[in-house]
């Protein structure tokens, strides 16, 4: 009886389809508990996810598109590309109109923390978000060029690590190669292509330290 409520209580909120169909696919690699108290789709995510493609649930639960309201309009994409794995180690959820990609190969690792509205997060090679994060509306994280400058040697893409209990304003940007540090904050619409120490303000375009020892509140 437990389960058959859980069930429908999936039905009537979530794209349990979708959640069926990734589990049976073997897509979606539970340790623990089963995928039904895991892994949320919530209706209006559209999911193109390929063959060999992962999502690895260690702990925790991630949740897609979840709205702010009842009957909240505004859709999410999630694509995983063949051999991507999105890997979870906490709570993690994206709120509507987050567009998430992963590429052939490439990794996504999560623990706690949420993307509020209109993330755009495309991973190439790899992306670490940690504990306590908070992604404001429109931020964008993308760790590759995507394309190659041909006057001088160049790397396309490199990893981005994001470290615990950061807070990213609304509309920032975070570039190929950064690692931000704990407790650290990205003000609104920064551009970020360099290290952020830990406890440290970063602003502007490019973004640059303009305080350090701060620290937020949830």
């Amino acid at each position: 009886m437990k389960y058959l409520k859980f069930f429908l209580f999936c039905i009537l909120r979530y794209n349990c389809l979708s959640m069926l169909n990734l589990w049976r696919r073997g897509i979606i690699q539970i340790k623990g508990k089963p995928a039904f108290s895991r892994v949320f789709i919530y209706k209006n995510t559209t999911c193109l996810i390929e063959r060999e493609a992962k999502i690895r649930i260690n702990s925790g639960s991630v949740t897609f598109n979840k709205p702010w309201f009842k009957k909240d309009p505004f859709p999410s994409l999630l694509t995983i590309h063949s051999k991507g794995i999105l890997e979870v180690d906490g709570i993690f959820t994206f709120y509507p109109s987050s567009r998430i990609t992963i590429s052939y190969g490439a990794h996504l690792s999560l623990k706690n923390g949420y993307a509020n509205m209109g993330l755009n997060l495309c991973c190439f090679n790899h992306i670490s978000i940690g504990e306590n994060v908070a992604l404001s509306e429109n931020v964008t994280i993308r760790d590759s060029d995507n394309h190659t400058i041909t006057s001088h040697p160049h790397t396309v893409s490199k990893p981005i690590f994001i470290g615990d209990h950061v807070w990213i304003g609304m509309g920032a940007t975070i570039l190929k190669g950064v690692t931000i540090g704990e407790g650290a904050i990205v003000a609104a619409g920064a551009v970020v292509t360099r290290d952020v120490p830990a406890h440290a303000l970063v602003a502007g375009v490019p973004a640059k330290v303009i305080k350090t020892g701060v620290s937020w509140g949830n």
